[in-house]
């Protein structure tokens, strides 16, 4: 039987980072990571294969890197663990003994089994798998009337890169009032909408998807609650993702109320030498200080770097006290970017706030070639000035400054301080050194903080 120190199931970004990271702390230790395809797939860049990548090997994601400072790889699944003996079993009869274990299993996507006719063929997800991402890319090619049921971040993203192709007809369902309703506020996202539909989507906001209709097996229509009755050869649900953790519910560690692994802030679950990391493990948000889940690739990755480094002790300390929900995409060539609270969530929280905004073109002069229009907002504790939270719109560059509103938000900087921070501006890059949006956003909730006091 095979004995390895460090034990890691699953080869996304959590688990490929946490490999690379602890194998570079503790170079005399043996580690196995055990992953399910031997091709993965960079999760965020899954929507472009059905356009801007000309291949879908263009989006290959594999195990080189972890491999290249010491690790193995083997291809199977994980059926079972016993947690006394400290041994894995797995789906092609292989037994292996492990020192320490680590959970990196991700997330899948929600299926919509309350969905009549979700079982029909041609009624696809957006599995992270390149097999079936393969497979779906040609399914794509043969149909003409697609409908995506879901207007987050993929489904929004899926439906603008399919529409791209001058030959499908594409319909967006989404049962909020707005696509990217759960990142943004009300103004910044009717913006997605109107992208959406500028490229060609037709965006039906406000609306449930009742049944789905087929014939000889196969979808043909989307029938809607209000009763419109929609044409589609293909439905691509993109209603969400659930945490991969039914292994880990089988052998008994403990689960939370929203079905992640329940971790430490070293991502130690339960159970001794156990541990999760990514989609599949417990996220505290930072505004409610309770449990959530946050599913991304960058939240992820911070958790794995914590990890590798605590994995045999305690090398380096964690610094952020809750996850951030810092999310970018582009959508008909124009970025959108949040951090932190929004308006929505502090009202939930019941957290007061204010807000502070600017408009300006991303360049300067507005007048250079392409240069966007850029709305930001910045969410703001009303008691000390802390910011909380922010909103940008605008061009490319906008993906590095919520970066920073992010990195205040973590570090307690105020909008007093951010006044006299000291930026490096070009006409090509960046708004105006005299009026950098971020800095006006603060000027503008100061001002708005100092009238709550007269």
């Amino acid at each position: 039987m095979k004995n390895y120190d460090v034990i890691i199931i699953g080869g996304g970004p959590s688990g490929t980072i946490t490999g690379i990271t602890a194998q570079k702390q503790n170079p005399d230790q043996s580690f196995l990571m055990i992953k399910e395809e031997e091709k993965g797939l960079v999760p965020c860049g899954i929507p472009y294969v059905f356009h801007d990548l000309d291949d879908i090997s263009q989006n290959k994601m594999g195990p080189a890197p972890f491999i290249n400072v010491g690790g193995e790889v083997l291809i199977d699944r994980v059926t079972d663990v016993d947690i006394n003996t400290k041994i894995l079993h797995t789906e092609s009869g292989n037994e292996i003994a492990f020192g320490k274990l680590i959970f990196a299993t991700g997330s899948i996507p929600i299926v919509p089994r309350f969905i009549k006719g979700y079982d029909l063929e041609n009624v696809e997800n957006i599995l992270k798998s390149y097999n079936y991402i393969a497979s779906l890319k040609e399914k794509i090619l043969s149909a003409k009337n697609i409908v995506v049921v879901g207007g987050g971040f993929i489904g929004a993203e899926v439906a603008e890169q399919i529409a791209k192709n001058a030959d499908k007809n594409v319909t967006i369902v989404e049962m909020g009032d707005h696509c990217l309703g759960q990142a943004f506020s009300p103004d910044f996202a009717v913006l997605a909408d109107e992208n959406l539909k500028k490229i060609g989507v037709n965006v039906l906001t406000g609306n449930t998807v009742e049944e789905l209709l087929g014939n000889h097996g196969k979808v043909e229509a989307v029938k809607l609650k209000s009763g419109e009755i929609i044409e589609a050869d293909m439905v691509i649900s993109a209603i969400g993702y659930r945490p991969n953790t039914d292994l880990a519910k089988k052998i008994g560690l403990q689960i939370t109320s929203n079905k992640t692994i329940r971790v430490d802030r070293f991502m130690r679950t339960s159970i001794e030498d156990i541990y999760a990391v990514g989609d599949c493990s417990q996220t505290i948000g930072f505004i409610t200080g309770r449990t959530d889940n946050i599913m991304l690739a960058s939240t992820a990755t911070a958790e794995a770097r914590v990890l590798g480094y605590n994995l045999s002790k305690i090398g380096i300390l964690r610094t952020f006290s809750g996850t951030l929900s810092v999310f970018s995409t582009e959508l008909n060539g124009f970025a959108f970017a949040s951090a932190g609270a929004i308006e929505q969530s502090a009202e939930k929280a019941n957290v007061e706030y204010v807000t502070g905004s600017f408009k300006d073109m991303d360049r300067h002069p507005g007048t250079l070639p392409g240069a966007k229009e850029l709305r930001i907002k910045i969410i703001v504790s009303p008691l000390n000035g802390e910011i909380i939270g922010g909103e940008i719109y605008g061009g490319k560059s906008i993906g590095e400054m919520i970066n920073i509103i992010a990195l205040a938000i973590q570090k307690y900087i105020t909008v007093y301080e951010l006044v006299s921070f000291q930026v490096g501006t070009h006409p090509l890059l960046t708004t105006a050194p005299t009026k950098y949006s971020l800095i006006k956003a603060c000027e503008d909730a100061i001002s708005k903080i100092n009238s709550r006091g007269k």
